[in-house]
């Protein structure tokens, strides 16, 4: 092969010829940067990390998967192939790394570039075996590994680093630049990697790509969230994204949609930093999660705009998720943090549009889920933590409390349900039943016995906590069962068992305390006016521990909730 390939390509130049010239190109315009200053833990990290990919790392010539990186399932994901490129390429081009400059580094980077060639669909694509195939979106995650690799290759002269991911990203380029997309943040992944792909081997085309996915507008809403309204996952892919392009096609505006997701983050995060889970929408609702997968974003941020509630979040994110090729990627954020403030930790927050409300009072607070939830209400006190309260009613095999509405009227929340059923009359007149029509001539019948029932729930903030009002009336005599969700590790006083239910308890009477550390819950009083605590129609127990109280509509119920300790 001819190193003397330029820019100056005929028609006839295969692809393979034009990658090269590209590479060439790319590493031709000035000269190489210096890599910044990184913390030595930073670096450390990076090299452990680095090394545990090179012993998993298929190595023999004869194996199919050469280059490729097993999971614990022996399945060989482009993703992870994507993982090791990228850490790699970052020791390789950083002098304190025990790796750099190492040609075995190299090598193993060519085996991994080569195992994702083979992985391409003829489009340019990569599939998600978990689920997606012949996948631009999927395509455009493994972007964002390479992508860095190849654009810290090109700052810091590594020309035989991007010499091998060309072909890869190329083709990948190709395949994002015509291909769909599954859900909204698709777009905003394959248009950062297109601006990843654009930063190291230029084409028109992936900006006019970019710029049609662009022109759908930002899908951000008042309160700060996303469409797919995901705080622990997706939140960080589409903050991470618009970072991106805003610093590769040098469009700040593109930051305002990561400023209003970040402000708004700061009052979905308990005292000990766990984030809000309970507003999301997709696979991590009610996860646990912190805001590691948000460092890039906010130490971009706080850098940026000089911002110093960011500075101190991505200050107290560094020491364990900052990463060094990104660092290597956007040098500025190697430098000095301005001076850290405090986030808010005394404040009530409404999000009207995704239906969440949040109070914290230092080192407690709670949130409240205004519809479509049965885990309507959610408190902590330090380490001890209420996961949910819910309640339902055996009514017709649908009591399950999901409140319709919630609102606030004047200092309490109130959320509302209402519920019928009824019985069906013989058709008048008289018409054939079969398994075809049942369910369309059901709505011909008279309805007769129609029984109803209201539920609500009410929730009042107190000096100390909260009491928490249940109210189901309607139809007599309706079985009831309260659910006080506690997460484990905690231990647990005034209950007594619950019959045939693991981790399950009743509070008959009095006040139960629960106690983590020197934190503790005290909720009561208790009533036990049965001890049937799984309803027919109610949803599955939580995990964990769940205390009880039980009784009969009309039921109301006032639960105080009294936080103490530390």
């Amino acid at each position: 092969m001819d190193n003397g390939v330029t820019c100056g390509f005929t028609r006839g130049a295969t692809r393979r010829q034009i990658l090269w010239g590209l590479g060439s190109a790319a590493l031709a315009v000035g000269a190489p940067a210096t890599p910044p200053e990184v913390d030595a833990r930073v670096v450390a990290r990076n090299d452990a990390a680095l090394e545990n990919l090179l012993r998993a790392q298929i190595t023999g010539a004869a194996n199919p998967r050469l280059g490729g990186v097993p999971d614990e399932y022996g399945m060989f994901h482009a993703g992870s192939a994507g993982g090791l490129i990228e850490t790699a390429a970052a020791s390789f081009v950083t002098p304190e790394s025990k790796h750099h400059g190492v040609p075995e580094v190299l090598e193993r980077i060519r085996l991994a570039a080569q195992f994702l060639e083979r992985s391409q669909s003829a489009e340019g694509n990569i599939d998600l075996l978990s689920t997606n195939f012949n996948s631009p979106p999927d395509t455009g995650f493994v972007v964002h590994n390479v992508g860095t690799a190849a654009a810290i290759a090109k700052m810091y002269g590594a020309a035989e680093v991007l010499r091998a991911l060309g072909p890869f990203l190329v083709k990948a380029a190709g395949g994002m630049t015509t291909g769909g997309i599954h859900t909204p943040n698709h777009r905003w992944v394959v248009c950062s990697a297109l601006a990843q792909v654009n930063d190291v081997f230029p084409d028109a085309a992936y900006t006019r790509r970019i710029g049609q996915w662009l022109a759908e507008g930002i899908d951000i809403d008042e309160d700060g969230q996303f469409i797919e309204r995901s705080t622990v996952t997706y939140n960080t892919v589409m903050d991470r994204a618009f970072t991106v392009l805003a610093a590769k096609l040098k469009r700040p505006a593109l930051l305002d949609p990561v400023r209003r997701n970040l402000r708004a983050m700061m009052y979905l995060l308990h005292p000990d930093g766990e984030v809000v889970t309970e507003v999301s929408k997709r696979q991590d609702q009610f996860v646990r999660g912190t805001m590691a997968g948000y460092w890039f974003p906010v130490n971009y941020l706080a850098v940026h705009d000089g911002d110093r509630q960011l500075a101190g979040m991505a200050r107290g994110l560094a020491a364990e998720h900052a990463r060094l090729s990104t660092l290597l990627e956007y040098p500025e954020m190697a430098g000095a943090l301005p001076e850290a403030e405090a986030l808010p930790e005394d404040y009530e927050k409404w999000f009207g549009v995704v239906g969440l409300a949040r109070i914290r009072r230092g080192r407690w607070d709670a949130t409240m889920v205004l519809r479509e939830s049965s885990r309507f209400f959610s408190a902590r006190n330090g380490g001890a933590v209420i996961n949910a309260v819910r309640f339902a009613s055996s009514f017709f095999g649908k009591g399950q409390f999901v409140p319709d509405t919630g609102v606030k009227e004047g200092g309490e929340y109130v959320f509302r349900q209402s519920l019928s059923a009824q019985y069906y009359q013989p058709l008048v007149p008289a018409q054939k039943v079969d398994y075809k029509n049942w369910g369309t001539l059901r709505a011909k019948r008279r309805q007769t016995q129609v029984c109803k029932l209201e539920q609500r729930a009410t929730v009042v903030e107190q000096k100390s906590g909260f009491e928490v009002r249940l109210q189901s009336s309607g139809t007599p005599g309706v079985p009831v069962a309260v659910e006080i969700s506690l997460r484990e590790g905690g231990k647990l006083a005034g209950c007594r068992p619950a019959p045939h239910v693991v981790d399950g308890w009743v509070l008959e009477k009095d006040f139960a305390t629960y106690r983590v550390g020197g934190d503790t819950v005290r909720f009561g009083p208790g009533a036990a006016g049965h001890l049937l605590t799984q309803l027919r129609g109610a949803e599955a127990k939580l995990p964990g521990q769940s205390v009880y109280l039980t009784g009969y509509t009309p039921f109301d119920q006032t639960i105080r909730f009294e936080f103490g300790g530390a």
